[in-house]
């Protein structure tokens, strides 16, 4: 999670500003609620942990702008206010498949009140914000990329176009210019974030009326707009593929230029699509919430005054109820759907609130403003006696058995791959297998089969732990799509041979009161059993599962160079087969 380093003095001079104290205790009471948590306190600096759901509190002015309502009850505005500059920036259509969402905004009349050291602060702090959001809402710089510029070293209007990697100029840090391809192989920035545009044939430029270049997103500023300590007008660009992360990080910067008096002014833009738009735009977000969707997971009804009190914390605006429309079905069948004749409740909340993506996420907002500790008292109305699952003894005498063994419990996952269920193992798969439609890496394309694989891999895992070492798995396997349940176990042991593995199958079978089995050879490479040394496990005429010496040419392919034995035993099968005593 992202910490930010906040000055004492920055939070009481914004706070100050509108009559507020800055208390550090009451801060360290309530701030976990909003999705922050106060690591390191001294008498001039604050490190706060930023929770990942929260971006938009990520710089000490944002934090500063949402502790207000939160802790102070001033009335919170989910609206930014924004005036036209009349700029312009015109974005070129060949950008649709190089970098297609483009917006920017005009910060004028930024007064920082102090010396050289408080305008250095601030610049850092503005540096360090447009890096933690480049993290947080960017994903690298993939999704959104941020560029900051002085705007008195600009001549409007600006344009987005496509150049070829041979296009110059001279980036930030550097003296001379550059060409784009020479940027990606030799600068710090473009190492680091070439494979942003791997594969690219042209590269986007911002421009100015001038030609020169503000910026080569989303790699590295041009060195003629670096912000330095004279700067009062910055022109902010963010660049990237996803237009609400865009959106977001753009009105974040904007909202830290504008607590330290700055005015935001939105550009008008041409889209590489050919649409007009305007950024940013200043209104809140509105959104609906089923009134029924509160009191079912709240657990209680709420007034309007208790609404706006709580939405306001959060830095929301309340807008009243309204009915569902006459279109809505008699019971709603999604949880952002209010039922026929049910009400609605609407809420304004700001543009830059990047995480509240669904009703639900209202309903949270509502639970924090209003305080989780006055949501009321309730019992439980189900009947909560459990009952016990049906192989509840049997997986219980199967634990104490393995354990009474020596052998330890492990956990594995239930995703694997063709390649260790079958191929490594000697397998055929003899049953459908349920496969993962998208698999995000060749390890976990299948849902297991088998738990013995598993088993094998944690072995190669721990193999510079000394032996023996001895683990089993009483789990779940996934055979023509349906869920059964397996116990298998391995030994890995200097002196471990079949004459081991069938002591521990006899005393299994001891402690599950099986009085008559008997055990049946396989067939040469039938499974991953050294050939001659791998058996059936019978009881009354029924298989149940194998036994046996692992084959070292597997072991091999898992990386092991110790004997193993080891088992896989069909629970159903047992519990068919074993009488339960209890």
């Amino acid at each position: 999670m992202p910490t930010i380093s906040v000055q004492q003095d920055l939070l009481r001079h914004l706070l100050g500003q509108h009559g507020l104290t800055h208390d550090v205790e009451i801060m360290g009471d309530q701030l976990p609620l909003m999705g922050t948590d106060i690591d390191v306190c001294d008498d001039d600096t604050l490190d706060i942990e930023i929770f990942p759901d929260r971006p938009d509190l990520l710089s000490g002015e944002t934090l500063a702008h949402a502790l207000r309502p939160f802790l102070h009850g001033t009335q919170a505005s989910p609206d930014m206010e924004v005036s036209q500059s009349g700029i312009t920036v015109e974005v070129d259509a060949r950008l649709s498949e190089v970098r297609p969402v483009i917006l920017g905004a005009i910060v004028k009349g930024v007064e920082i009140h102090g010396g050289e050291e408080e305008i250095e602060g601030f610049i850092k702090s503005l540096m360090d914000h447009q890096e933690k959001l480049h993290f947080a809402l960017g994903r690298g710089r993939k999704r959104a990329s941020i560029g900051v510029h002085d705007m008195s070293a600009l001549q409007a209007p600006f344009r987005v176009t496509a150049v070829p990697g041979s296009t110059e100029f001279t980036p930030l840090g550097e003296t001379s210019p550059m060409t784009i391809s020479a940027i990606l192989e030799q600068h710090p920035k473009g190492i680091d974030y070439a494979h942003l545009l791997e594969g690219m044939e042209s590269y986007p430029l911002i421009l100015d009326a001038s030609d020169a270049v503000l910026s080569f997103p989303p790699i590295i500023n041009g060195r003629h707009t670096t912000v330095h300590h004279e700067t009062k007008e910055f022109f902010i660009d963010v660049t990237g593929w996803d237009e609400r992360a865009c959106e977001a990080a753009l009105m974040l910067v904007c909202l830290q230029l504008q607590e330290r008096g700055g005015s935001v002014h939105s550009v008008e833009i041409k889209t590489c699509h050919g649409d007009i738009i305007h950024t940013p735009v200043g209104e809140g977000v509105v959104h609906h919430v089923p009134e029924e969707l509160v009191v079912n997971l709240l657990g209680r009804s709420f007034s309007d005054e208790e609404l706006q009190h709580a939405i306001n914390r959060m830095g929301g605006r309340y807008n009243g109820k309204s009915m569902a429309p006459s279109d809505a079905p008699l019971k709603a069948e999604k949880m952002s759907q209010a039922s026929a004749g049910k009400a609605l409740l609407e809420f304004t909340m700001p543009r830059w609130r990047f995480d509240l993506l669904h009703p639900v996420d209202m309903v949270e907002e509502l639970a924090i403003g209003h305080g989780y500790e006055d949501l009321g008292e309730d019992s439980p109305k189900a009947q909560l006696t459990a009952q016990p699952r049906d192989d509840h003894n049997m997986r219980r005498r199967l634990r104490e058995s393995m354990q009474g063994l020596g052998l330890m419990q492990i956990q594995s996952l239930t995703l694997s791959n063709e390649h260790d269920q079958f191929h490594n193992m000697r397998w055929q798969s003899t049953h459908q297998v349920t496969s993962i439609t998208n698999p995000i890496t060749i390890d976990h394309t299948m849902l297991r089969q088998h738990l013995l694989p598993g088993l094998l891999r944690l072995l190669a895992t721990n193999r510079h732990h000394e032996l023996p070492q001895g683990v089993y798995e009483l789990g779940s396997v996934v055979r023509d799509h349906r869920n059964t349940d397996r116990l298998a176990f391995i030994m890995a042991e200097r002196s471990g041979g079949f004459a081991s593995v069938r002591g521990r199958i006899q005393a299994l079978c001891n402690d599950l009161g099986i009085s008559s089995w008997h055990a049946e050879p396989l067939e040469a490479n039938d499974g991953p059993w050294l050939a001659g040394r791998g058996a059936k496990l019978i009881i009354n005429g029924e298989w149940v599962g194998c036994f046996g010496e692992i084959d070292p040419a597997v072991a091999s392919l898992f990386e092991l160079r110790v004997p193993l034995n080891g088992a896989e035993l069909d629970v159903a099968a047992l519990m068919n087969l074993v009488t339960d005593p209890v």
